[in-house]
C-alpha cells in the first residue's frame, strides 16, 4: 500500500509549477519524499516559464521620399494606365520608336532623290582691267564685270533610279523599323504585365501573410489558457510559439516583396521613383482564351517577328538588284535657264561687242554626260557576290524565323490551357484549405483535435492561397506571352 502511494506521488502532474497532491502522508519519511518532488517541480518550472504571447514589431522599412508636389491622394494604377505610362518613359521602347521615324524620313528622302532637283545660283565675276581692251585680263569673261543667275535642274538617271530600287529598300527598311518597334511594344507589354502583377500578388501574399499571423497569434493565445487550465501540454504551447514567430518571419518578408514590387513598377512607369499610387487588383476578372486557329491566323497576320525576317529578305533582294544595275551606264542631265552677262537685266549690251546694242540675256544651256563602267578591278563584281551571300543568309533567317515562331506559339498557347486550367483547381484548393483550418481548429477546441493538425492546417492554408495567386499571375502573363505572337485580342 505504501509503495502504491509512492507511485501516485511519483507520477502526479504540474502545471503552472505548483505540486497538486490529494493527500498528505503521516510518516516523516514520505513527507520528505513529498518535499523533494515538489522542490523539482517548482525548479523546473521557474526554468520554463510559460510563455506570453510576444508584441508584433514588424521590421520599419525606408521608402523614397514623396514628391514635394504632389499633394493629392494616392494615384489608381489599372494595367492598362501601367502599359500607357510605361510607353511615355521607356528608354528601350523610345529608341525603338525613334528608329522608325528615321526610317520614315529615310523612306522620304529615298523618294524624293528620284525626282529632279531645282536651285538658284546667283554669281558676281569681276575681272581685272588691261587698259587697252574692254574684257579684261581673263580671256574668259567677256567683260570686266559679269554676273550669272541661273536656274538650275539636276537629273541622275540610272537603273536603280528608273526601277526605284533604293526608294523600295528604303520602304523595307521602314517596314523592318516599324516591326521592330512592335516588337518593342509588345515586349514591354509583357514586363509591365508582369511587373503590375507580380505588385498585385505581393499585396495579396501580404494580406495572407497579415491573416496567418493574426491566427497564429490567437492560436498561441488558445494553447496558453489551456494549458493554464490543465488540459493541454507545455509542448503544445511551445509549438504554437514556434508557428507564431515563423509567421513573424514571413509577414515581413511579405512586407519587403511588396515593397520591392512596387519601386520595380515605379521605375516602370513614372519618370522619377514614386511609390505613392495604387495598383487596381483585377486578377479574379475572367480572361477568354481565343482558339488555336484564331491564334494561328492572327500570328500569320500580325507576327513582327516574321514581318522582320520578311522585309530583310526584301531588302536583301533589293540589294542584289542593285548591285546588278551599277554594271550598267547612268546618264546626268543639267539644263540651266538664266543670264550670265555684263549687267544683271532683261536686254544688256555686251561689253565685247558694243556696236550690237541691247540684245537679249535670258537663255539656257543643257549639259549632259554618259557615264559607262568599263574597268573597276573587279568591285563591282565583288560587291554583287556580297548582297548574294546576304541573300542567301535572309532566306535561312525567314525560314528559321518561321519555324521558331511557330514552335513557340505552340508552347505559349499550351502554357495558357495549363495555366487556365490551373486557375480554377487551385482557387477550389484554397477554399477547401481554409475550410479544413476552421474545422481542425474547432475539433482541437473540443480536445479531438493536435496542435500539429493545426499548424499544418495553417500552413496548407497559407500555400494553397499563395499557389492560387502565383497561378492566376502565371495565365495572365502567359496572355501577355501569347500576345507577343498575335497582337491583342
Amino acid at each position: 500500500m505504501i509503495a502504491a502511494r509512492k507511485r501516485s506521488l511519483l507520477g502526479e502532474k504540474s502545471y503552472g509549477g505548483t505540486c497538486r497532491t490529494a493527500h498528505i502522508p503521516p510518516a516523516f519519511r514520505y513527507s520528505l519524499v513529498l518535499l523533494l518532488i515538489c522542490a523539482g517541480a517548482s525548479i523546473g518550472s521557474a526554468q520554463t516559464p510559460p510563455p506570453q504571447t510576444p508584441p508584433e514589431a514588424p521590421v520599419q522599412l525606408v521608402y523614397p521620399p514623396k514628391p514635394a508636389e504632389q499633394t493629392g491622394p494616392p494615384a489608381t494604377i489599372t494595367l492598362a494606365d501601367a502599359l500607357q505610362r510605361a510607353q511615355q518613359n521607356n528608354a528601350e521602347f523610345l529608341a525603338a520608336l525613334a528608329d522608325e521615324k528615321s526610317a520614315h524620313e529615310d523612306r522620304l528622302q529615298a523618294r524624293n532623290a528620284r525626282l529632279p532637283q531645282f536651285g538658284f545660283r546667283s554669281e558676281y565675276l569681276g575681272t581685272q582691267g588691261n587698259g587697252i581692251t574692254p574684257n579684261g585680263r581673263y580671256v574668259t569673261n567677256d567683260g570686266v564685270h559679269v554676273y550669272r543667275e541661273w536656274g538650275v535642274l539636276h537629273e541622275d538617271l540610272t537603273a536603280n533610279t528608273l526601277m526605284g530600287t533604293d526608294y523600295k529598300r528604303a520602304q523595307a527598311a521602314e517596314a523592318i523599323a516599324a516591326a521592330k518597334a512592335e516588337i518593342a511594344r509588345r515586349g514591354l507589354t509583357v514586363t509591365v504585365t508582369k511587373t503590375f502583377y507580380a505588385l498585385v500578388i505581393a499585396q495579396r501574399k501580404y494580406a495572407t501573410a497579415q491573416e496567418a499571423l493574426q491566427q497564429a497569434r490567437r492560436f498561441l493565445q488558445l494553447t496558453e489558457a489551456t494549458e493554464r487550465a490543465g488540459q493541454a501540454p507545455h509542448s503544445d504551447v511551445i509549438k504554437a510559439q514556434i508557428q507564431y514567430q515563423q509567421q513573424e518571419t514571413a509577414f515581413s518578408e511579405a512586407n519587403l516583396g511588396m515593397e520591392d514590387a512596387r519601386l520595380g513598377l515605379s521605375v516602370l512607369i513614372f519618370p522619377t521613383l514614386d511609390e505613392n499610387f495604387a495598383a487596381v487588383d483585377d486578377l479574379d476578372t475572367p480572361r477568354p482564351l481565343p482558339t488555336f486557329g484564331e491564334v494561328q491566323e492572327m500570328a500569320g497576320r500580325l507576327n513582327p517577328d516574321v514581318r522582320v525576317a520578311t522585309e530583310s529578305l526584301r531588302q536583301a533582294n533589293l540589294d542584289v538588284k542593285g548591285a546588278r544595275s551599277a554594271f550598267l551606264p547612268a546618264v546626268s542631265f543639267d539644263p540651266v535657264w538664266g543670264l550670265e552677262a555684263n549687267c544683271v537685266a532683261l536686254h544688256c549690251v555686251y561689253t565685247a561687242l558694243p556696236e550690237a546694242g541691247a540684245t537679249p540675256t535670258l537663255g539656257y544651256y543643257i549639259q549632259a554626260s554618259l557615264n559607262v563602267p568599263l574597268w573597276d578591278w573587279g568591285t563591282l563584281r565583288s560587291k554583287l557576290r556580297q548582297s548574294e551571300f546576304k541573300q542567301q543568309q535572309a532566306q535561312v533567317s525567314l525560314s528559321q524565323t518561321q519555324r521558331r515562331v511557330l514552335a513557340e506559339l505552340y508552347a505559349a498557347y499550351n502554357e495558357a490551357l495549363v495555366a487556365r486550367e490551373a486557375v480554377e483547381k487551385l482557387r477550389q484548393t484554397a477554399d477547401l484549405a481554409g475550410e479544413s483550418l476552421r474545422l481542425v481548429t474547432l475539433r482541437y477546441q473540443g480536445g479531438s483535435s493536435t496542435t500539429l493538425e493545426v499548424v499544418d492546417a495553417q500552413t496548407t492554408l497559407i500555400v494553397a492561397r499563395n499557389a492560387y495567386d502565383d497561378v492566376q499571375v502565371r495565365y495572365r502573363t502567359a496572355l501577355a506571352t501569347l500576345q507577343t505572337f498575335t497582337g491583342i485580342f
